[in-house]
This record gives structure tokens, C-alpha cells and sequence, in this order.
């Protein structure tokens, strides 16, 4: 198996609600944010290359929406997903898989794009998109909260062009060396890749973990649906991850791409960060 950072640009959200209750003096010891409260985060996907299959990891934000949807977000950067696909010498053509952790926007919005004539395709054309029955309930009957988050056109096209299909949840594994956890707190089933790569275990922790910053146990989105399950989910995950030595590449992260974790009298926290290609 051979893993490649895909990124995908920069965006910005307000800091107080990517950290809940927890007060600004003391979130943005890590995460610094502009005059306007807003933090910069890092729409990172992971390529993942096994034999025949080339799966992606999620696939930032997209482009279809319009600037007042833009402009809420402050896109920047000079990556782009086809871009930084490109440089790694890989087409949109070549991808087979495409493993979607959640399905809101800044997740799965460049799965689908406008042709030319004006009609929705799929970024990939020859990919499976990978979702769960649970969570695409979950999000295509979006309750009030998330409504904003759940955009049908980013999900509704995966189905209609006949590429979406849905993991075994029972088996939480897509393919021998891919498996997955699922996750409740910020959304219902969000999965998180568990990858085999080079003798160690890396976790994609998608939203579990936006940033190092959020490895404190109470430093939880005010986004989530479930807080109170995301502190219980992270104390658990981050517990395994320090005992098992697993490695965690982070989505949101606008600095740092992976990390590992340790158990202190504090509790659990950063052990070393480092970019993928350094393991």
C-alpha cells in the first residue's frame, strides 16, 4: 500500500464555534485566528494506492456553489484537488474508489461537478463512491442543524449516476489493509479510515479531530450533533491510539499533517508531528 497527501486548499471557519466551549485564550494557544475570529483550516485527503485500486480519501469542498456560498468560507490557497491529483501523476480518470468519511460539504463537494453542458457528473467517472446506509439516511433527511452542511448536490448525483454504493457496516472494512471506525458524535456513522502502512497504523480522523489542538477531550466542535458522545469517542479512540502507537493524519489541520499521541498526567497528548511522506 502507498499513501499521498491530496491537498485540497484552505478555507476559514470561526473559531469559537470549531471549539465549542472552550474560551479563546486557551484554543489559540494552537489554532490563531484573524481579526474576524476566523481560523485557517486545511482540506487535506489521503490517496491511497493498494494494487489495482486507487482510493481517495474524501475530496474537499468542490466548486459548484456560488460566491455568496463562497464568500462565507474564504477559500485561499494555491491547491486544488485536480491540481495536486496532477502532481502526483494521477488522473481523475484513475481513480476506482472514492471513500467518503461524512457528507457534508467541505467532505464530499468535489465529488461532483458541472459538465459542460450544464448537467452534473461525477469528478470521477469511473469511481465508486463509498458512503454507509446509515449516515446517507442520515444526511438526505437532514434534521435543522445539519441541514446547512448536507447539500443536495453533492449527494443526491452519487446515487442518481448509479456510482454510490454503501460499506458493509458490519464488517467496517473496504478492503483487506482499509478498514474503518465509525463514529457518532459529530455526525451519525462518520467513518474513519484504519490503514496498514508500513508496519504501523494510521487513522484518518476526518472530524473526530479536526486539529492537534482538538486532542484535549473537551475541546469539541460546536458543530457536533452529539458532544457529550464525541468526548466519550475521543477519550476511547485517543486512549487505543497512544496505547497502540497508531498514527493519526488529520484533515483540518492547516500546519501539520500527522501526529502521534502519548499518555501524560494530563491525559492524552501530541507525541511528535510530522508530514506523511516522513514515516
Amino acid at each position: 500500500m502507498e499513501l499521498y497527501t491530496v491537498n485540497t486548499g484552505f478555507f476559514k471557519l470561526d473559531g469559537g464555534a470549531m471549539f465549542g466551549v472552550v474560551p479563546k485564550t486557551l484554543w489559540s494557544r494552537t489554532n490563531q485566528a484573524d481579526e474576524n475570529n476566523l481560523c485557517t483550516w486545511a482540506m487535506r485527503s489521503l490517496l491511497v494506492v493498494d494494487g489495482n485500486r486507487v482510493v481517495l480519501i474524501d475530496n474537499g469542498i468542490g466548486d459548484k456553489q456560488d460566491a455568496k456560498f463562497f464568500s462565507h468560507y474564504y477559500l485561499h490557497g494555491e491547491d486544488s484537488l485536480e491540481k495536486s491529483l496532477k502532481n502526483l501523476g494521477v488522473g481523475l480518470h484513475q481513480i476506482t474508489d472514492n471513500f467518503l468519511t461524512h457528507l457534508h460539504f467541505d467532505h464530499c463537494g468535489g465529488g461532483i461537478r458541472y459538465g459542460s453542458h450544464g448537467q452534473y457528473e461525477a469528478t470521477f467517472s469511473r469511481a465508486t463512491y463509498w458512503s454507509n446506509p446509515d449516515h446517507w439516511n442520515w444526511a438526505t433527511r437532514p434534521n435543522p442543524r445539519e441541514k446547512a452542511s448536507f447539500l443536495e448536490e453533492n449527494i443526491l448525483p452519487m446515487e442518481e449516476l448509479g456510482q454510490l454504493k454503501f460499506v458493509d457496516l458490519a464488517t467496517s472494512s473496504l478492503f483487506p489493509g482499509f478498514d474503518f471506525i465509525t463514529v457518532d458524535g459529530h455526525t451519525d456513522k462518520q467513518m474513519l479510515p484504519k490503514l496498514q502502512y508500513k508496519g504501523k497504523t494510521l487513522v484518518f480522523v476526518a472530524d473526530l479531530l479536526p486539529s492537534v489542538g482538538h486532542i484535549p477531550i473537551p475541546y469539541v466542535m460546536g458543530y457536533d450533533t452529539r458532544p457529550l458522545l464525541t468526548m466519550d469517542e475521543k477519550a476511547k479512540f485517543l486512549e487505543e491510539a497512544a496505547r497502540k502507537e497508531y498514527i493519526l493524519f488529520f484533515e483540518h489541520d492547516a500546519v501539520n499533517e500527522c501526529c502521534t499521541v502519548k499518555m501524560t498526567e494530563k491525559g492524552v497528548r501530541v507525541d511528535q508531528t510530522f508530514k506523511l511522506d516522513e514515516i
